[in-house]
């Protein structure tokens, strides 16, 4: 069964906060989750705050 987006954006973020601890900011896979942390924060904006003039759509495509 797949995972809330909150439920991603958790995951992701405890993921990003343990490789940034063991392997420091600037590791490859902690910036790595850092994106993707990021990308899921920003699918979660626009699914919940379709209308908000602020939130660029562009963002999505990336």
């Amino acid at each position: 069964m797949p995972e809330s987006i909150l439920e991603q954006v958790e995951l992701t973020r405890e993921k990003m906060i343990k490789s940034a601890l063991e392997n420091g900011f600037g590791n490859v896979n902690t910036i790595r989750l850092s994106k993707k942390l990021d990308r899921l924060l920003n699918i979660y904006q626009l699914k919940d705050f379709p209308n908000k003039p602020s939130i660029d759509k562009e963002l999505m495509k990336n």
